[in-house]
């Protein structure tokens, strides 16, 4: 288990900006111990935006390679396509490992060769 120690050598200042239409975007300013700008460090923008599934709102979170608030917010549509295509691949790819698990029968497999004592099928 990880222990839930915080790093103060790795401290963030989080804001979120949203359009309060399709997502947002969190700007991740690095900070010191004493909460002032940390200037050896970059800061970093991340979207987020939500997909409907069979299950429910799926939230997607990807990085915004930008310097600038006004240049994350014009790579968002662009780069939250890809993250929403890149999670459509991943589900299926896991959608695609489920359907093919093999299911052994409770009390192991029969003696090869002719019928034996076996059990009953479980599906999962």
């Amino acid at each position: 288990m990880i222990e839930p120690d915080m790093n103060p050598a790795d401290l963030w200042l989080e804001e979120i900006f949203t359009d309060r239409r399709v997502g947002t975007i969190r700007r991740m300013t690095p900070v010191d111990g004493n909460g002032a700008r940390d200037a050896g460090r970059e800061l970093l923008y991340i979207g987020e935006t939500q997909v409907m599934s069979q299950m429910g709102a799926l939230p997607i979170n990807f990085v915004l390679e930008a310097k600038t608030l006004e240049d994350a917010a014009k790579m968002f549509g662009a780069s939250a396509k890809v993250a929403i295509e890149r999670t459509v691949r991943e589900l299926q790819e896991l959608r695609r490992q489920q359907a093919s698990s093999i299911v052994v029968p409770q009390g192991g497999m029969p003696p090869m060769g002719g019928p034996g004592p076996g059990g009953k099928i479980q599906m999962p």
